[in-house]
């Protein structure tokens, strides 16, 4: 049981350094808009995984009927396509630090879900080490409000951008629930393959956004400029999509959803680490808080299913 769930914390916390990266690409490509940035990296994730998946479509797509075809287009649409253009907005208009700590907010939000289920803590074990991650948040909006104070249009471009960042949080816990749901139910389908039919539909839909992404008249970039947005594109498709997403799903496997959640939290710590090292700065006073409240609460859930049984659940 120990080996289960430290072979499951390490491929969460895996999936963690790799989905922290999503949240450079809107920074380092602030040029493009996170639609255009949302369809190439779902394009070209889309090219990845029908090139693994074609030699053997027939085996992998066996048995798979119309609900698990609807739940891969809701579950595409959810966590990759509506997600990263909310995600990517928010860190444009409200910063990489403020957008990742308010999606650090994913363990509390899949945790609460999660506690209603058969096997897992009860909520009240878990009030306290969520009580802190929903601290830690409360301390960045702050943080992100306070820097526009005194400009009104800043201010309201934050906070918009906050916004958008609240609505990533929660297109992805549905997201991350759904999935262990869907995971959970087909056991026949690994892991691996369920993330590479996830990325032939997402491609598929990433086709239909091709033209309102690319064909409205913007801003005119460099061949150089489109060279770095393809290969960035290329980067988070492999990396994040491919293979975060496959050691996502082999964590929901091996964890419970209460603890599932809490290894959300890696992905903002990961794009904390990557964002302080691309501006080249230490995190603020509060900033350090927030981390400090966010890890402290997802460690201590840990602890509590490591040493604590799950509690029965009443009727």
């Amino acid at each position: 049981m120990r080996e289960r769930l430290m072979a499951g914390i390490g491929a969460g916390v895996a999936a963690g350094a790799l989905w922290g990266l999503v949240f450079l690409a809107p920074q380092l490509l602030a040029g493009f808009s996170p639609l255009q940035l949302s369809v190439a990296r779902y394009l070209a994730y889309g090219l990845i995984a029908v090139a693994v998946l074609l030699p053997r479509w027939t085996r992998a797509t066996r048995g798979l009927g119309g609900a698990e075809w609807r739940a891969l287009v809701w579950l595409s649409l959810l966590g990759n396509l509506i997600y990263f253009v909310l995600l990517g907005t928010a860190v444009q208009w409200a910063g990489g630090a403020a957008t990742a700590l308010i999606v650090g907010l994913i363990p509390v939000v899949v945790t609460v879900v999660g506690s209603r289920g058969a096997g897992a803590l009860r909520l009240r074990t878990l009030a306290l080490p969520c009580a802190l991650c929903v601290l830690g948040v409360a301390l960045v909006a702050f943080d992100a409000l306070r820097a526009g104070r005194g400009d009104a249009d800043a201010t309201g471009t934050r906070l918009a951008g906050l916004l958008c960042a609240v609505g990533a949080l929660v297109t992805w816990s549905v997201y991350s629930i759904g999935n262990a749901h869907w995971l959970a139910r087909r056991p026949d389908i690994s892991g691996a393959d369920w993330s590479l039919l996830t990325g032939v539909v997402t491609g598929a839909l990433s086709l239909l956004l091709v033209v309102p992404a690319f064909a409205a008249a913007g801003p005119m970039h460099a061949a150089a400029d489109w060279a770095a947005f393809w290969g960035m594109a290329a980067l988070l498709a492999l990396f994040a999509s491919v293979i975060g997403n496959a050691c996502w799903n082999r964590a929901s496997r091996l964890l419970p959803l209460t603890l599932v959640g809490q290894m959300i939290v890696f992905e903002t710590v990961f794009a904390l680490l990557y964002g302080f090292l691309w501006e080249w700065r230490l995190p603020s006073l509060l900033e350090t808080l927030a981390i400090a409240s966010l890890l402290g609460g997802v460690l201590w859930c840990a602890a509590l299913h490591t040493t604590r049984p799950p509690e029965p659940h009443a009727g």
